[in-house]
């Protein structure tokens, strides 16, 4: 397995030094970052609102995809970016397929653990889309907007 990071746009490997992770059983018996890079590692079912208040002591929250089928971690990374503000590394570990890397990406996921040999092809994918139809954490400006502004400028 290796992480990939989303760097303008495009996938890098990871070269910093993993963050001490926390699961969150550990936090929610007391355990708190002092000093140093932590990953909180949250599971899909928690709810975000549990942690919101102590967000900014986490470099990096790590979300679990357990199949493919479960888009919690959707919802989770989106409430992280857009309602509770996070701005540190959300990554996705688990089941990470590259026919989701760029509804990942889109939802504020900025990391990836991905099989090794599946580095190229999770590139890739976040280039076959060239635009998007409504908003989301990425900021994107979605196409209809391009349009409504060249008719108006027109």
């Amino acid at each position: 397995m290796q992480t990939l990071k989303l760097v303008n746009g495009a996938l890098e490997p990871y070269t910093e030094e993993a963050p001490v992770e926390i699961t969150f059983a550990q936090w929610r018996e007391g355990a708190r970052p002092e000093a140093g890079r932590f990953a909180l590692v949250l599971p899909n079912a928690a709810a975000v609102s549990e942690v919101a208040d102590s967000i900014d002591g986490f470099s990096s929250i790590v979300l679990d995809f357990p199949t493919f089928r479960d888009g919690r971690a959707y919802s989770q990374a989106r409430l992280l970016r857009e309602r509770f503000g996070y701005r540190g590394e959300i990554r996705a570990r688990g089941n990470v397929l590259r026919d989701q890397i760029f509804f990942m990406a889109r939802a504020g996921f900025d990391a990836f653990e991905i099989r090794d040999a599946e580095a190229a092809a999770f590139s890739e994918a976040l280039g076959e889309f060239s635009v998007v139809y409504q908003p989301a954490a990425d900021c994107a400006e979605p196409v209809w907007r391009r349009r409504l502004a060249r008719a108006i400028a027109a």
